[in-house]
């Protein structure tokens, strides 16, 4: 019976926890004759070479270590520990690889060697702030010491909020910090993948990419076996579990899969040695000798023949398979009454360890491979609790969907309870459709029960989740059914959140006056109640709609609400405040304001695992980057986002417009594929703040390429939208536009800021007012205009500055209009000598991607860095229109581009 979904193979060993300093190779590993740890020396040196800096300087580094799964990441680091003896203080820790992660399992096994503080807050349940603090203390207190956290990919959230507060402070610690993750496992919505770009930019982290093996090394391992290296070569692509695995199985040929190897090795155990393994497979990441005693019985005695054979390693808590792949094959082969047996036995055992309180994560997962329905209900509503309460949202979601697998025969209010929580948890993770779902089934049961006052409470929250994808109107009737059905019951805190729930929907609309007609009850109602959390909600509604208008007060209302949220503990509310204020800012380019507000927000939704409100604050980020003239971390910040699965349309839109206007800048192509799609996205919305971004950003796009019907179009209804709703600063953004396209007409009653100076013909205070906001590349456009050379000329420096080639070639041609001469020639000859605007460099990276080199490898053949080599491979592929190395090494074929590095 299947438990978790099938992974890729990986070293899960787990023998170095069991002493602090010991860390011992497996019997069979990628290990010559000689004991030397093949193709390994240059990175053994990287790692001692990290250690050393950390000895010297006492200054904190960390190392991440990345590589395919199964390509001999864990062996590297063991050896490294190994290597350095008594010299360091070795701590261990790794994550569990189920489908549902434990919370904070990598700091339980650090925990446990380091004993102290540092073990109290992680047994007694620790937010990941206290965790990250206790641990770093506890490297601050003993030098040197070497602290490997393995098999980060399969961490839950609360162990990744750790993981980045300490590697924000590293440098702060005599520690060196090993991270190991498999790439390949990245998709674009991991968690893990958003830590890293988050990262990106610290300066004491080191990547170290480990590579599969090469022909000459799998022949040197398998010359002893009597197999055919070119075979097995071709058959594992170099892969060290794929090839330690095949070899072990004493096999004359090599299996056609890893897992036959696996069970032709179990095979050559005895028969109580196999039922051990079994035992040990259905209790991952590993099994207590108190655990094997329960499962396994009289065969818990052949545990030395299962060490010995390399399928089990010794844990600091009992034994576990050396490899993940092989702990899943194992299982895979279980009859399924076998499996339901050791479920059972392992149910029962886990309900009253020997040690500490039961498990209800374990718990869970045994219930439901067991069928035992009220054993999960019982535990994994307490699981998901558990996990939320550590920021472990999406493990949360994941437990209540466990229980609700099995809640068929539930009361409906028990049911309706269970899908409501699992909708919020969804919500914080940015699963709105998930939570969409499981609220409308919430809204039945509730209405099967005669609730009025739930169906109320329960609609309420369905509309809110509507908002997210743009359904805008979908969202306001529900919330009118909502006061249909509160308002003539006794008033009460679900009234005063519907009316909040109201009054923020038309704050979203720019809807000032009906943001108070239903925010100003909605406080009085929920402050006549106590409830503190609706007063903070009404307030951010309130002062979003007022800092929209640019009005000043709208700040200090929405600073009241985060500090009524805080008081209140309410998670939501404090990352809605940060959220609300930086976009309020954004619109009136208030950058300092908006950054402070991204920071302090990024900082918090991290600590508390809230995914939905972190992907606007970046989004938010990339408009501020695109605004200052930082394009290259505007596209890296859009990229974030873009590559996370989203249901929030807004956070999208937004880089969607970063990403397409950049491209249009620099007169790049597939500027409109981004620009379309926003489209597509806003429109439904019927919100001015997410159509006037897309609809100037189009009208951008249009001008740049001499388009002028196109720029009236792309603003014909916007503009309409932004003169009814009476918001000055987006209605002369837009009548800009229409007015460098040549639309002649009356401007529009009110038009704020730097747009309404252009407007008036006052090209050099708009200029000015642009400069004073910090934003060059809007000064420059408002000097083209102006019509003087001089003004010209310094248009056309600033935008060839930018690389802003679209707007700077426009200004070139109307400098030669007036007969002016000795024009700078924009981009040196170097770059424009390619079809595709790449500088020598990027040639030179190109030629070598296209003979099929790694990062790493290009790094040290250049004398670059890593992260500089990925740097230039990002800019080849956006200037080649590439989605991948493989269509950039293509497209330098057709434009002639490869050969001339």
């Amino acid at each position: 019976m299947w438990i978790d979904a099938p992974r890729p193979a990986e070293e899960t060993l787990r023998c170095g926890r069991a002493a602090a300093g010991t860390v011992q190779a497996p019997p069979l590993s990628t290990h010559d004759a000689s004991g030397e740890l093949l193709e390994r020396a240059g990175d053994l040196e990287a790692l001692a070479r990290a250690f050393d800096g950390v000895r010297e300087t006492r200054r904190g580094r960390l190392v991440l270590v990345e590589g395919e799964a199964g390509v001999g990441k864990t062996a590297l680091v063991r050896h490294f520990c190994d290597e350095q003896g008594r010299a360091a203080r070795i701590l261990w820790g790794a994550c569990d690889g189920l489908f549902t992660p434990h919370p904070l399992a990598p700091l339980v096994d650090v925990a446990e060697l380091a004993g102290g503080e540092l073990a109290e807050v992680v047994e007694r349940g620790g937010f990941p702030q206290e965790v990250a603090a206790a641990l770093l203390r506890e490297l601050g207190t003993r030098v040197p010491t070497v602290l490997v956290l393995e098999d980060l990919h399969w961490a839950d959230e609360a162990s990744l909020d750790v993981f980045r507060l300490v590697a924000r402070r590293a440098a702060s610690v005599s520690a060196l910090v090993v991270a190991s993750y498999r790439e390949h496992d990245l998709g674009a919505d991991h968690p893990l993948r958003i830590v890293l770009g988050e990262l990106a930019t610290t300066p004491v982290i080191e990547h170290l990419e480990v590579a599969p093996l090469s022909r000459a090394a799998v022949g040197r391992l398998a010359r002893p076996h009597g197999v055919d290296p070119e075979k097995l070569y071709r058959k594992t692509g170099g892969n060290p579990f794929f090839v330690t695995e095949v070899l072990a199985a004493g096999e004359r040929r090599i299996p056609p899969t890893v897992r036959d190897a696996v069970l032709a090795r179990a095979a050559r155990l005895s028969r109580p040695a196999r039922r051990l393994l079994e035992a040990v497979a259905i209790v991952p990441p590993q099994a207590e000798l108190w655990m094997l005693d329960a499962l396994a019985g009289e065969d818990a005695d052949r545990l030395g023949e299962c060490l010995s054979s390399g399928m089990l390693a010794a844990t600091a808590r009992g034994v576990a398979f050396r490899h993940e792949l092989a702990r899943l094959a194992v299982e895979e082969s279980l009859l399924p009454d076998r499996g339901l047996e050791l479920h059972r036995h392992a149910l029962a055992a886990l309900g009253d360890p020997p040690v500490g309180p039961p498990d209800p994560v374990r718990l869970a997962l045994h219930a439901e491979a067991a069928g035992e329905a009220a054993a999960v209900l019982e535990f994994a509503p307490n699981a998901a609790e558990r996990a939320a309460s550590l920021g472990a949202h999406r493990e949360a979601a994941a437990q209540y969907a466990r229980a609700l697998r099995f809640g068929d025969e539930l009361p409906l209010d028990a049911r309706a309870t269970l899908l409501e929580r699992r909708a919020h948890e969804c919500y914080l993770t940015d699963q709105a459709e998930e939570a969409i779902a499981a609220l409308r089934h919430a809204v039945e049961c509730r209405r099967g029960l005669r609730d009025r006052l739930g169906e109320g409470e329960t609609l309420r929250l369905l509309s809110s989740l509507l908002w997210c994808p743009g359904r805008t109107a979908e969202a306001a009737q529900v919330a009118g059914e909502a006061v249909a059905l509160l308002e003539p019951l006794p008033p009460g805190p679900e009234l005063a959140r519907t009316y909040a729930e109201l009054s923020r929907l038309c704050m979203n609309a720019d809807d000032v006056a009906g943001a108070v007609e239903w925010g100003e009850p909605a406080i009085e109602l929920a402050e006549r109640v106590g409830d503190t959390q609706v007063v903070a909600f009404a307030l951010n509604n309130l002062g979003t709609a007022e800092l929209l208008r640019g009005r000043q007060e709208g700040r200090e209302t929405l600073e009241r609400s985060l500090e009524l949220a805080r008081k209140a503990g309410d998670e939501e509310g404090v990352a809605r405040a940060f959220v609300n204020l930086a976009q309020g800012a954004l619109r009136w380019r208030w950058y300092p304001l908006v950054e402070r507000s991204v920071e302090a927000g990024l900082a918090y939704t991290a600590e508390h695992g809230l995914d939905l409100f972190r992907l606007y604050l970046v989004a938010f980020r990339a408009v501020v980057e695109l605004g200052q003239g930082r394009w290259a971390e505007a596209v890296d910040d859009a990229a974030l986002v873009l590559h996370e699965p989203s249901i929030s349309t807004m956070p999208r839109t937004y880089v969607l417009v970063v990403q397409g206007l950049v491209r249009a800048r620099r007169a790049e192509p597939e500027a409109w594929a981004p620009l379309d799609e926003a489209l597509a996205l806003a429109e439904p919305s019927g919100e001015l703040a997410r159509i006037a971004p897309v609809a100037a950003a189009r009208a951008e796009a249009a001008w740049l390429a001499g388009d002028a019907d196109a720029v009236r179009r792309a603003t014909d209804s916007a503009l309409g939208l932004a003169v009814s709703r009476g918001v000055a600063w987006v209605s002369g953004e837009l009548a800009c536009w229409r007015r460098r396209a040549g639309v002649r007409e009356e401007p529009p009653p009110e038009s704020a800021g730097p747009y309404g100076l252009e407007l008036a013909g006052d090209w050099a205070r708009a200029a000015e007012g642009w400069t004073e906001l910090g934003c060059p590349y809007e000064a420059a456009l408002a000097l083209a205009g102006a019509g003087e050379e001089d003004s010209l000329r310094g248009a056309l420096h600033e935008l060839q500055r930018l690389g802003a080639r679209a707007a700077a070639a426009i200004a070139a041609r109307r400098l030669r209009e007036r007969g002016a001469r000795d024009l700078p020639r924009g981009p040196r000859p170097a770059t424009r000598r390619n079809p595709a605007n790449l500088t020598p460099r990027e040639v030179e990276v190109l030629g070598l991607v296209a003979d099929g080199l790694r990062s790493s490898e290009i790094a040290e053949r250049l004398f670059l860095s890593r992260k500089t080599v990925d740097n230039h491979v990002s800019a080849i592929l956006r200037k080649l229109g590439a989605r991948s190395r493989a269509e950039a090494s293509a497209e330098a074929v057709r434009l002639g581009l490869a050969g001339q590095r």
